[in-house]
């Protein structure tokens, strides 16, 4: 059966660190600011998260998902600059629109929030295949069943990306109109929704029938294909996100 993710291949210093590792920086550095609570920090794991999606060469994938987000985020300035109910002091006014430093301080910090969530994920979205992060899990613990909603799970938007180009091309192959105005490409997209569900349903009872005929449902200890390789960066990584979680703690405690 395919596997589809958002995975990327490469060669680099963070797609060699295991699953694990990279899912504790990951929750590490979407955490601490949180923790912290102020700019700087979200400032500091942002460019932390850009410094490591960079390292992975990967850093141009996360561009069109922000891009695609600047009308929540300037929607987001308006909201909190005018109604923010801390505004007090007034930074500048457009007409009658009336602009405060304190709100727009607020969505300053909400909008870096954002984009450190989008490219902490990113980090272990792009240089991890969903295989070998359940299976890390499974091996610690994790009950298989819940390891492969979780794997349907990260893999269920790639798989209907796909599928849709699928129909949309065989669509097109039949003389069917998916491009020009925005009511021709509505028009395309109707036909598209039943193909799409029905393919969905039938790849899931295709993948219940194979995991059934792999004894899935054993309640034999597993084994694993391949063995488990861990780096050996991975023990200072984890001391160090660790160090930081509890240097956040104590920033919150004392402040």
């Amino acid at each position: 059966m395919r596997t589809i993710s958002l995975y990327v291949e490469k060669e680099s210093f963070i797609h060699g660190l295991d699953p694990v590792t990279k899912l504790w920086l990951t929750a590490s550095l979407l955490i601490i600011p949180f923790i912290v609570g102020n700019i700087e920090s979200t400032l500091v794991c942002l460019g932390i998260n850009l410094a490591l999606l960079s390292v992975a060469r990967v850093i141009r994938r996360i561009f069109s998902i922000l891009a695609m987000s600047l009308v929540l985020i300037i929607t987001l300035f308006i909201i909190q600059g005018m109604f923010y109910g801390g505004n007090r002091t007034e930074a500048f006014a457009l007409g009658s629109l009336v602009f405060y430093r304190e709100g727009l301080r607020y969505a300053t910090l909400l909008t870096l929030r954002f984009f450190n969530i989008i490219s902490a994920s990113m980090v272990l979205i792009l240089t991890t295949r969903p295989s070998d992060l359940i299976e890390s899990l499974v091996r610690r613990g994790l009950s298989p069943r819940i390891g492969y909603v979780l794997a349907s799970v990260l893999q269920i938007i790639p798989m209907m990306i796909s599928n849709t180009s699928t129909i949309m091309d065989a669509q097109r192959s039949r003389g069917m109109e998916t491009e020009g105005r925005l009511v021709t490409r509505m028009k395309a997209y109707l036909p598209l929704m039943a193909p799409l569900v029905m393919s969905s349903l039938v790849a899931t009872q295709e993948r219940a029938m194979a995991l059934e005929v792999r004894a899935f449902g054993a309640r034999n200890p597993k084994t694993f294909l391949h063995e488990e390789i861990i780096s050996r960066h991975a023990l200072p990584i984890r001391v160090l996100t660790s160090l930081g979680l509890v240097a956040a703690v104590i920033w919150r405690v004392i402040l």
